[in-house]
């Protein structure tokens, strides 16, 4: 999820844990704690595109990260509020949720979370988009509420619950729901045109739980379809096709593999100038009602010293600007 949202549900961690002993500073070490795993972003300049990728939500957003950091982390704050009634302990425990929860969250996101790491399975339950205001503004305004009431006000918890009761529930029943309800609806287009596939994902669009995404595998092309609750014509569905050719030698390249296991077989390639390029399907298009728009993550692929590289395209600012109107349009249902 993005930076507020991390540090939101940090913050109402910490003051859950701790609060009612250290109040205020509660919050702000779980807040610290919530970003701490997307320090793995930083880390990833130091390498290639290619590692970068890999690395992100990698060993920083697993259990063993929390576990091995977290005493860490708490002994070095006991060192620093030394005046504070909480002891090495109550710190390392915050810190532990702190750390624990941030990859918890993540794991809902279409990105998910290497949970387990070092084994290689990544959590991804893509029921909720990086970011969505219906999950983190709720949850903000609770926390300000107890933010502002001294640590023995009863008050304080009461706010602090109800903003991780509410985000909780939208995020683990409303948003499952929604993604189940609308997956039964792209396989009733799909069973209704009778298309024949290998397999599908959904996930929702950006900033939003009520217009969904869909991305059908068939032999020779993806399909993607849009779906919003509001909806009242059928869904209708745009072939991309994967272009596997276009690979040619570099098939069977090393680095080339590894971009495919990291997209999960969702990609295709395409030819822009000459350039070899390969496009990530998972997080969809830069124009939610032009389905032939740049994909969101797309690499240019070329020959470096002999080892193939990827660089990722550059986005224009004035893309995002047009996608927002378009999007709110298309939520409104068609």
């Amino acid at each position: 999820m993005d930076s507020l949202t991390q540090i939101v549900l940090g913050a109402a961690v910490g003051e859950a844990v701790l609060g009612r002993k250290v109040g205020n500073k509660a919050m702000l070490y779980g807040a610290i704690a919530g970003t701490i795993p997307d320090l793995d972003t930083f880390v990833g300049n130091f390498f290639d595109t290619i590692t970068a990728i890999e690395i992100h939500r990698g060993y920083s957003h697993s259990i063993v990260f929390a576990v091995a950091f977290a005493p860490i982390f708490g002994w070095l704050i006991s060192k620093i509020e030394t005046k504070s009634e909480a002891s090495w302990k109550n710190w390392s425990w915050l810190m532990f949720w702190g750390l624990f929860t941030h990859p918890l969250l993540d794991a809902h996101t279409t990105w998910g979370t290497q949970l387990f790491w070092p084994f290689d399975l990544r959590l991804a339950y893509k029921n909720i988009f990086v970011i969505d205001p219906l999950y983190t503004l709720p949850f903000l305004v609770f926390l300000i509420l107890a933010l502002r009431l001294k640590r023995t006000d009863p008050k304080r918890k009461k706010y602090n619950q109800l903003g991780l009761i509410v985000s909780s529930l939208y995020l683990l029943i409303i948003t499952p729901a929604l993604k189940f309800y609308t997956f039964q609806k792209f396989e009733n287009a799909l069973e209704n045109q009778n298309i024949q596939y290998e397999r599908m994902d959904t996930r929702p669009t950006p900033l939003n739980s009520i217009l969904w995404t869909a991305n059908i595998e068939t032999e020779n092309a993806f399909l993607i379809g849009n779906y919003s609750i509001f909806d009242s014509q059928p869904i209708s569905f745009h072939s991309i096709p994967k272009k596997y050719e276009l690979a040619g030698e570099i098939a069977d390249d090393p680095n080339l593999n590894r971009l495919i296991q990291i997209s999960e077989g969702w990609y295709t390639f395409s030819k822009e100038s000459d350039e070899l390029r390969f496009n990530d399907l998972r997080f969809g298009t830069m124009d939610i009602e032009n389905p032939d728009s740049e994909f969101i993550f797309s690499y240019k692929l070329s020959k470096e010293h002999g080892e193939l590289v990827a660089t990722e395209t550059e986005k224009e600012m004035s893309d995002a600007k047009n996608l927002l109107p378009r999007l709110w349009a298309r939520i409104l249902g068609n």
